[in-house]
């Protein structure tokens, strides 16, 4: 028990004296997954609102496989990445294994299938009069579409939170394709996994309160959001 205090103890020592290594960590770490949540939420919302809107063939099996993507194993994500860019890989020539970029890319993956998901059920959980009102006005189709999407901000921001509370927290992919290059590629989740296993259960710690408080201060954001809505 005494190990686990003293190790609470160092923690907070290198938070608090702003040790360069665990901010650097953690400022690289912020960096990549909100750029992959970025570009996922600019793919995943409009293609949620065109499944969400739209009658097509073949809509209801499209919809169970972005349920299904939504689980889609980390490793495996890694794994099919990892063959693309490695060398022998068919994009091998872009140099992007073991790069902050091929961590991004892991995410990205991760993160859209998430945000197209939730994008499908807040547009489809839209009164259906909102967009014939919007049309019986004389709005167009992107103003149409916009209208929509404004009606289902708050369930949209969700769904943007989910997909970053996903890549902010997976292991997997970033260590297969990011290579944990101190100084490069170390991000929260991978820096933990390294420093435990080579029994520096402090600076392990140290991270994962961070890696606690940046979920909390999202969550702490998403309800702020809400309580402007009421």
């Amino acid at each position: 028990m005494d190990y686990i205090l003293v190790g609470i103890w160092k923690a907070c020592e290198l938070i608090f004296s702003l040790d360069r290594e665990v901010f650097g960590i953690t400022l690289l770490s912020l960096r990549v997954s909100a750029m992959a949540t970025v570009f996922a939420s600019l793919v995943g919302i409009p293609i949620g609102f065109i499944i969400g809107t739209e009658d097509f063939l073949g809509k209801r099996p499209l919809i169970t496989l972005f349920n299904t993507l939504m689980a889609f194993p980390t490793v495996v994500v890694g794994l099919l990445l990892y063959s693309f860019i490695s060398r022998q890989g068919p994009l091998g020539h872009l140099g992007l294994l073991f790069t902050p970029w091929a961590m991004a890319i892991g995410q990205f993956v991760l993160a859209t299938p998430i945000i197209v998901a939730l994008s499908i059920s807040a547009t489809q959980g839209i009164d259906p009069r909102v967009r014939l009102t919007a049309l019986s006005m004389g709005a167009n189709t992107l103003q149409t579409a916009l209208t929509v999407l404004s009606e289902a901000r708050f369930a949209l921001i969700s769904a943007v939170i989910a997909g970053f509370g996903r890549v902010i927290t997976e292991v997997g992919c970033a260590l297969m394709v990011g290579g944990n290059i101190r100084g490069y590629t170390r991000i929260l989740t991978t820096a933990i996994a390294l420093e435990t296993s080579k029994g520096e259960f402090a600076f392990s710690l140290a991270l994962g309160f961070i890696l606690l408080a940046v979920a909390f201060l999202v969550n702490i954001f998403f309800h702020w959001l809400q309580g402007r809505r009421g």
